[in-house]
């Protein structure tokens, strides 16, 4: 017969108890769930060491049927300890002063009292659970005088007992305040994160829309252009018509509007937004990489560039732009001291694959992230591509973005 392997215990379920008895400590007791279910529980359990305390304990005589309904009557409030906790203490007090007077157990009521002390220190001020604590020492001592000196002495000898429930509840109280403030500062954090975010999102789609604006200008201004030219053709010798010029003007006016339609439809997918465009001069594209590249050199870097690609219609040449404009200020940024940084744009199956490494340390793992990624990403959506960046394999770190194209033209290359 095989051994029985005895149920191992995995740590996570030593730390389910101890997860629990923090978030009750953090909770606020005020809005607690289910409290005057556990305060009864509580009521009742302290009520059952009570008479446990009443009958084992000898500090006084056992007691009679008042001494017992004293002695119950110490727990009855304390249900309603949260939402009344300094009448809860009086009604105790009420309670337990007759049942010491005529001597009975002293230690019984004891649990009780201290609940109630716990939860006035707890749920009120400093001042007002010092002054509570002050008169219930007071009170207590001049019950006990009643008694006897002995008990009266006796009193003041565990009123260190008292202080130290009081001082619990104090300290307790600040702890749930400093984490409440923790959390009210992280959410605040959060929420203005996430306010941030979406403004820069905003503030990209804004800059997206004015590109687009200067795309349009372009090409209606192309178009009227185009038509000048079939219109003037046409009317310079009606005897002598050169129907191939007219021909051509004409295809160059349809397949712009084709181009311009295009391009606008994936670019509008992502627009949700609208402000009051301005004229920014023309529409960037990929023949200013040259210069991005030249821009980062005299920054520091050692940039080597190869563009391997066809002619990009204008909105993609514009996003290809700005995309390699931010992986080149990040990695003069954040790579350290002079990078070696490579740009590669090829066009492959119909997409432009644009390719933006370094070789430096990259972002501190600690530092504040910012925004740049965001709006990089929105810049490959604007023409339905994708964009992915992080640390690579071998150190450095690397965007990379895919880039569909919709128009071609003549191949070039050219490496800086």
């Amino acid at each position: 017969m095989m051994p029985v392997q005895a149920p191992t215990t995995t740590p996570a379920t030593w730390s389910r108890p101890a997860e629990r008895v923090m978030a009750a400590i953090n909770r606020d007791p005020l809005t607690a769930p289910h409290a005057l279910r556990n305060d009864t529980l509580l009521a009742v359990l302290a009520a059952a060491l009570a008479v446990g305390l009443a009958l084992f304990v000898d500090d006084g005589r056992r007691p009679d049927a008042l001494g017992w309904a004293l002695l119950l009557g110490c727990h009855v409030p304390l249900p309603w300890r949260r939402r009344r906790p300094l009448l809860v203490l009086f009604l105790i007090v009420a309670c337990a002063a007759p049942y010491h007077a005529l001597d009975n157990v002293h230690t019984a009521p004891t649990p009780a009292s201290y609940i109630a002390l716990y939860t006035v220190a707890v749920t009120g001020r400093p001042l007002r659970t010092v002054l509570v604590g002050v008169g219930v020492i007071t009170l207590s001592t001049s019950v006990m005088l009643t008694v006897s000196m002995h008990e009266a002495l006796r009193v003041l000898q565990i009123s260190g007992w008292v202080v130290a429930v009081l001082f619990l509840g104090v300290d307790v109280r600040f702890y749930r305040q400093y984490v409440a403030s923790i959390v009210e500062r992280a959410e605040r954090a959060e929420r203005t994160r996430e306010e941030e975010a979406r403004r820069r999102v905003a503030e990209e789609r804004l800059r997206i829309a004015r590109d687009l604006h200067d795309l349009l200008a372009h090409t209606i201004t192309l178009i009227g252009v185009q038509t000048s030219v079939a219109a003037h053709v046409l009317s310079a010798d009606p005897e002598r018509l050169d129907r191939e010029t007219v021909a051509k003007a004409l295809d160059d006016i349809a397949e712009t509007c084709r181009s311009a339609r295009g391009e606008l439809r994936t670019t509008l997918e992502v627009l949700r937004e609208h402000g009051s465009p301005d004229v920014r001069g023309p529409l960037p594209g990929l023949d200013g990489l040259t210069d991005l590249a030249e821009a980062a050199r005299l920054a520091g870097a050692q940039v080597e560039q190869t563009v391997r690609i066809r002619q990009a219609p204008p909105a993609v040449g514009a996003a290809a732009y700005r995309i390699v404009q931010e992986a080149l200020t990040n990695a003069v940024r954040h790579a350290g001291p002079g990078p070696a940084v490579r740009v590669d744009l090829v066009e492959r199956e119909g997409a432009l694959h644009l390719s933006v490494s370094d070789d430096g340390t990259g972002p501190a793992p600690d530092g504040t992230p910012g925004f740049g990624l965001v709006g990089m990403r929105e810049r490959a959506r604007s023409v339905g591509g994708t964009l992915d960046a992080g640390p690579r394999a071998d150190g450095g770190f690397e965007v990379t973005a895919v880039l569909p194209l919709t128009k071609t033209g003549t191949t070039g290359e050219r490496t800086g």
